[in-house]
């Protein structure tokens, strides 16, 4: 036997989706206006269908899938291109969005895309083949920044991750080292887009902007120092 599941989706209106899921690089394989809305799209082995309801508000979706890739470093350069393509920028707040990439502590490397209708499509490559989530790390920044990246891209909690980079930042007897420092401020500037705080964004990106990084340390939050520019759009 074979089997397939294919999530099927909510939205407001069709089109503002199909446009989103066709700038990734997806077919809309059939389109069907009566008796009620809905659409297909497909990209690879990807399928995704969505239905059409006038009072869906998508701020306060809960709809979500998972998307397992052999492949997610190429599925993220692709879409962001196709993003970049289609809306003249890397939507990275708001709806829709697309997420960086990151190594959870459950063993995926994943990012995560919200579409114009709140769904999320959380998208991962198994890293290694237990799926227990690893303990969090005792270092005070290490553990903040394990914490707060679970929050913010898997239980999708901006608020509450900003509770935690708050807390570690406002410390008085401890310090971060530059690279801990730097990727707690471009987590911090990012969730504060997603929740519409563009003081604290705008704080954030300038406080990231000012940290001192060696060449070598450069290097190692490579991907941290993409999504910072990204942040900046």
């Amino acid at each position: 036997m074979a089997e397939k599941t294919i999530p099927i989706l909510p939205c407001r209106t069709l089109q503002p989706v199909l446009d989103f899921y066709t700038a990734l690089g997806f077919a809309v394989t059939y389109r069907q206006k009566s008796p009620n809305p809905y659409a297909v799209v497909e990209r690879g082995g990807i399928e995704l269908q969505f239905f059409g309801v006038k009072d869906h508000e998508p701020a306060g979706s809960l709809s979500t899938c998972y998307v397992l890739t052999d492949d997610v470093d190429g599925l993220h350069a692709a879409f962001r291109t196709g993003l970049k393509q289609a809306y003249g920028r890397i939507p990275t707040r708001g709806l829709p969005r697309i997420g960086p990439l990151r190594d959870m502590s459950y063993g995926v490397r994943q990012f995560l895309l919200s579409d114009p209708g709140g769904n999320c499509v959380l998208v991962g490559q198994p890293t290694i083949d237990d799926r227990h989530h690893r303990r969090a790390p005792e270092e005070t920044f290490a553990r903040a920044l394990h914490h707060a990246a679970l929050l913010a891209d898997s239980k999708e909690d901006p608020a509450g991750a900003a509770k935690v980079v708050d807390r570690v930042l406002h410390l008085d007897d401890e310090r971060p080292t530059p690279v801990q420092l730097l990727r707690l401020l471009v987590l911090r500037a990012d969730v504060a887009g997603r929740l519409g705080d563009e003081r604290t964004r705008a704080s954030a990106l300038a406080d990231a902007d000012a940290v001192r990084l060696t060449d070598g340390e450069r290097e190692s939050v490579r991907e941290d120092l993409e999504r910072l520019e990204e942040l900046r759009g």
